[in-house]
């Protein structure tokens, strides 16, 4: 009938999607684990294998520094998604939960904020953290990476807006304050959105170039991954470094996919049963 070929239409357009979708990332798995070091254009699977391009990423030179790229990116990752979680949900809760003066006028300016690129500040951002000795340091790029945060409150806003508000009169007429209700009650119920949050800010690290090149300077140790791997697809390493590069890819995707992999399960938790009668 005609609600099964639906339904064999939309599966069919998903699994032709999925494929889609996955066909780049197979053939960069499958790059990474090339005998070459140069882009293979010829075939889609490589025609010898080797583990080289790994062990090349372990053995630091003048080129490749990127176990140290890995850490620096790594530990300004960790900070950031916590102070930046911090953030978003202070702001998303208070946006939610509480009224006062000039409410909707700054939330409307956040989102307005929000819809610029960080790039269009980079410059007035640099000369600031140059001149507080900021620039080449870990400080620096959590420092920009957190600052704004909060101003992505919306989704999570909208979250907070399904919790039922009884819950915090509740526990307002027993005695708690505003912070004590958004530690003790509203967080446990709202693991769905601290989790996308926590992923969300733990990757952006991953992922950003611009700040990090302009913030990074020239000394290769101060790299973060993303800014390190460009050079190796400059036109004098791309020969030697590409399927190196393709290793790379691979292995900074091991702790955001662990990441959501390890808490992937409380997407599924609800608020529901949290208020009853």
């Amino acid at each position: 009938d005609s609600r099964t070929s639906s339904i064999v239409l939309h599966n069919l357009l998903i699994a032709v999607l999925a494929f889609i979708w996955l066909v780049p990332i197979i053939w960069l798995v499958c790059t990474s684990f090339s005998a070459y070091s140069g882009m293979n254009t010829s075939t889609f699977f490589p025609k010898e294998w080797s583990i080289t391009n790994y062990l090349k990423l372990f053995h630091p030179d003048s080129v490749s520094q990127f176990p140290q790229w890995f850490l620096n990116t790594f530990i300004i990752a960790c900070f950031t998604c916590v102070i930046s979680t911090m953030f978003v949900l202070m702001v998303a809760y208070a946006t939610s939960v509480m009224r006062f003066k000039m409410r909707k006028p700054l939330m409307n300016m956040a989102v307005i904020l929000n819809l610029f690129p960080g790039m269009l500040a980079m410059i007035a951002v640099y000369f600031t953290l140059k001149s507080f000795n900021l620039t080449n340091s870990y400080a620096g790029l959590i420092m920009v990476y957190s600052a704004s945060s909060g101003l992505g409150y919306l989704i999570a806003k909208g979250f907070f807006d399904t919790i039922p508000i009884a819950l915090d009169e509740a526990a307002m007429l027993d005695g708690a304050t505003k912070f004590q209700v958004l530690l003790k009650i509203i967080m446990p119920l709202s693991k769905p959105i601290i989790v996308y949050t926590l992923l969300t800010s733990f990757a952006g690290p991953f992922k950003d170039f611009m700040l990090a090149k302009v913030l990074c300077g020239p000394n290769k140790a101060y790299f973060t991954v993303a800014v390190g791997m460009y050079q190796m697809l400059e036109q004098e390493y791309i020969d030697q470094w590409f399927c190196s590069f393709a290793a790379a890819a691979v292995i900074i995707s091991i702790p955001i996919a662990a990441l959501f992999l390890a808490t992937q399960k409380y997407y599924t938790v609800g608020v529901g049963g949290a208020v009853k009668g």
